[in-house]
C-alpha cells in the first residue's frame, strides 16, 4: 500500500485498486460490476462465468491486508439490477460473510436501480445510500462538477496508458484534482474484475473533476506513488 495525502487526510492506495482510508478504518471499492459475466451470457457474449468469485476473494483480500472495519461500495456494485439473482451459491455465500464481517454500505450507481425501484444490494446486506458525507469528504458515484466539498466517487473507469520496454500498456489509475481554492477530489478506479477503462485524461473526466488548478493519474508502483499530469489550468 502506499500514502498519500488527500483533504489533510493519511490515505493508501492498494496494489488491487481499493482505497484504505486509516482514520475511519474504511476500505473503498468503486464499480465492482458484480455478474457482469452472465449478463452477457445472457446475450449470447460469453466470458468465464467467475468474475464475482473472483472480485469478492479480491476483497476478502483487501480486507485482510488493510485491517479495514468498513466497507464502503462507491456505485456500480452489481452489472445490472438482476445480477443479485444470478450469484452462484458460492458467490452469494461469500458476499454474505464479507456484509457480515464488517460494517458494509453501498452506494448505488446508474447500474443498480431496477424498474421497481430497489436496488439489488438490499437483498444481500449491509446498508444503503445514495451519498455519504464522512468528515468532510462526500462519497458518491458519479462525480459532481463545481462541488465544493472533497470527493471520492467511481463510474469512469479511469486508465492510463505507459510505455514499458517499448510496450505499451494500460493500467487502472485513480485521477486526482487539487487547487489552491478548490476541494481535493478523487476519482477511484474500477475494482471489478471484468470492468475495462477509460482514459485518465478524458475529456468526461476532467470536466467532472472541475473546478481544479491540476489534474493527475496516480497509481502505486512498488513502495510509491507515480503521478502522470494530465490537465493544468493556464496560468
Amino acid at each position: 500500500m502506499v500514502p498519500f495525502s488527500f483533504a489533510g487526510e493519511e490515505m493508501l492506495l492498494t496494489r488491487g485498486r481499493a482505497l484504505f482510508w486509516p482514520r475511519e478504518a474504511a476500505l473503498l471499492l468503486a464499480d465492482l460490476h458484480l455478474e457482469k459475466a452472465s449478463f452477457f451470457a445472457r446475450h449470447n457474449q460469453f466470458l468465464p462465468p467467475y468474475d464475482s468469485r473472483e472480485t469478492l476473494e479480491r476483497i476478502a483480500d483487501a480486507i485482510r491486508e488493510t485491517g479495514a472495519r468498513r466497507a464502503i461500495t462507491l456505485g456500480d456494485n452489481f452489472h445490472d439490477p438482476d445480477g443479485w439473482a444470478r450469484l452462484d451459491p458460492h458467490a452469494c455465500g461469500m458476499l454474505e460473510a464479507l456484509t457480515r464481517a464488517v460494517d458494509w454500505v453501498w452506494i448505488t450507481g446508474n447500474h443498480d436501480v431496477g424498474k421497481d425501484g430497489l436496488a439489488a444490494e438490499v437483498r444481500c446486506g449491509g446498508t444503503l445510500t445514495d451519498e455519504l458525507e464522512i468528515g468532510g469528504v462526500v462519497l458518491r458515484h458519479i462525480a459532481r462538477p463545481g462541488e465544493t466539498r472533497a470527493e471520492m466517487s467511481g463510474h469512469f473507469h479511469p486508465r492510463v496508458q505507459l510505455t514499458v520496454n517499448r510496450r505499451r500498456i494500460a493500467r487502472p489509475c485513480a485521477v486526482l484534482a487539487s487547487g489552491k481554492q478548490a476541494p481535493d477530489r478523487l476519482i477511484l478506479p474500477s475494482f471489478g474484475t471484468l470492468t475495462g477503462g477509460m482514459a485518465a485524461n478524458h475529456p468526461a473526466i476532467l470536466k467532472a473533476l472541475q473546478p481544479a488548478d491540476t489534474i493527475r493519474a496516480v497509481l502505486p508502483a512498488g513502495d510509491r506513488m507515480v503521478q502522470f499530469p494530465l490537465w493544468q489550468r493556464a496560468a
